[in-house]
């Protein structure tokens, strides 16, 4: 864990570690508590934590979606619940302060071939006063569309578990639990090649085990990692303060939906190959890879297409 340094540090610390004793992994949490005490740090705040604090950081993001702020705002309202226990001046957070929006799929946003190349583009040349910072979202930016690991699966990687010389990844212990190796296609092998010779050179020292390194030689988190990757789509025109556009885990449904218009399109018995899609994404049953056969109006057609040609005698 990074040094904490705001008034609340130390329980940031065991409320964290006691969540963990629980059985809870604490991941996202995690990202946003170290957020906060980054926020706190920053205006020097020294009392105790008010529901003007934890108002003023989980709006504090301009670019934060609605459901980020509601999300921003109950993890605090939750680490208040554990520090009344302790502090007794802390005040009991309103539940309904910050409304998270009505349940229902998060809208999917698919880039097209040539956005997908305006990211990679752009994003060697992101921050020029950490030249490492543009390079490692380039290569994680590459990974994720060309294998469709989650932002989790990602930051996870350590370097024993990328083969540069044969190009597999073990993905380990990924959102169930289990294990897989993941083949990486030979240009984006290139990539993390070229990545990790800059990284040894940029951090020669660095003992992190961590195959991506952030600009101070650490583990990316989850939250860091989504938040430069809207920083990204941003510099590409592809998010605009009227709308959302791509989130990082969509790279992961453009991988799966590109993978099925490219069976459609060869002749391949898509039905057949799904067990063959959720088992190299992860998916615990066939059937939860299914609903990308819905993604986008191409492959709706193709698949409509496909049965109506089934059908002719």
């Amino acid at each position: 864990m990074s040094p904490l340094t705001s008034c609340f540090a130390q329980y940031i610390v065991t409320y964290v570690e006691l969540r963990r004793n629980l059985g809870l992994k604490m991941h996202s949490a995690m990202d946003m508590l170290k957020t906060f005490d980054r926020y706190v740090a920053k205006r020097t705040h020294n009392g105790p934590l008010t529901q003007e604090l934890a108002l003023g950081f989980a709006t504090d993001e301009s670019r934060c979606s609605s459901d980020q702020c509601a999300r921003r705002y109950q993890t605090i309202r939750h680490f208040a619940d554990y520090m009344m226990t302790f502090e007794p001046e802390t005040e009991r957070l309103d539940p309904k302060a910050v409304r998270r929006p009505p349940p229902g799929p998060s809208p999917v946003y698919i880039c097209t071939d040539e956005e997908l190349a305006r990211l990679l583009a752009l994003a060697p040349s992101l921050s020029p006063r950490y030249p490492l910072y543009g390079v490692t979202l380039h290569a994680i930016v590459a990974l994720a569309a060309c294998t469709g690991l989650r932002i989790s699966e990602v930051v996870s990687l350590d370097n024993a578990d990328v083969e540069l010389g044969t190009g597999r990844l073990l993905v380990r212990r990924t959102k169930f639990d289990k294990d897989r190796l993941v083949p990486v296609h030979p240009t984006v092998l290139e990539v993390l090649r070229d990545y990790a010779v800059l990284r040894d050179a940029a951090f020669p020292q660095i003992a992190s085990s961590a195959f991506f390194l952030n600009r101070v030689g650490r583990r990316h988190g989850t939250g860091g990692l989504g938040s430069a990757f809207r920083n990204l789509t941003w510099a590409a025109g592809l998010r605009t303060p009227y709308s959302r556009g791509p989130r990082f885990h969509d790279l992961r449904h453009g991988f799966a939906v590109r993978r099925l218009v490219a069976w459609y399109r060869s002749g391949i018995d898509v039905q057949a190959m799904l067990p063959v899609l959720a088992t190299y994404m992860g998916h615990v049953h066939y059937s939860y890879t299914a609903h990308y056969l819905q993604a986008t109006p191409e492959l709706l057609q193709l698949a409509a297409e496909r049965r109506q040609n089934q059908e002719i005698p």
